[in-house]
């Protein structure tokens, strides 16, 4: 059981379709138990839903329907690692396709605000490869692109496009 478990804050009645948007789109995730408020509380009434608990590629969340006041931002992101463009594509069409924003080096973000890195496995071991020159390649390549070509990471790397 972890002992640790992210709540991820939503605006009133977005956390169960968020969890359900993220059970629909990552392996190993599912919604799990809600809660209603017992009482009144900041912004809300008892008998609201307050929380709702999911998993997310087997790590678990609680969204918590907090209200309006706070706001998600890039300082804390989501990176998930995948292993080819099929699952980048799959994993990058499916969030900024439900409303969200692309934006640079691989990151997007969903329709609720949270940040994402969908990664490639290759762009995290060139950017920590030995060989400085080939990373210095992948990393120029990388920052001209929004969602992440594998196969331009990949010949960046090689010394095959600059």
């Amino acid at each position: 059981m972890d002992k640790m478990i992210n709540c991820l804050w939503f605006d009133h009645g977005e956390a169960s379709k968020a969890a359900a948007f993220y059970a629909s789109v990552f392996p190993d995730s599912h919604v799990g138990r809600a809660a209603e408020a017992a009482t009144d509380f900041p912004g809300g009434e008892a008998g609201m839903e307050l929380t709702v608990q999911f998993t997310v590629l087997g790590r678990r969340f609680l969204g918590l329907n907090g209200g309006p006041m706070f706001k998600p931002n890039e300082a804390v992101s989501f990176m998930v690692e995948t292993e080819d463009q099929a699952e980048t594509d799959r994993y990058w069409n499916a969030i900024v396709g439900n409303g969200g924003v692309e934006s640079d080096c691989g990151w997007c973000k969903d329709r609720w605000g949270f940040s994402w890195q969908i990664t490639p496995r290759i762009l995290n071991e060139a950017m920590t490869s030995p060989d400085r020159a080939a990373a210095k390649r992948a990393m120029e390549k990388m920052m001209t692109m929004q969602k992440i070509d594998v196969a331009g990471i990949a010949r960046a790397f090689a010394g095959e496009e600059a």
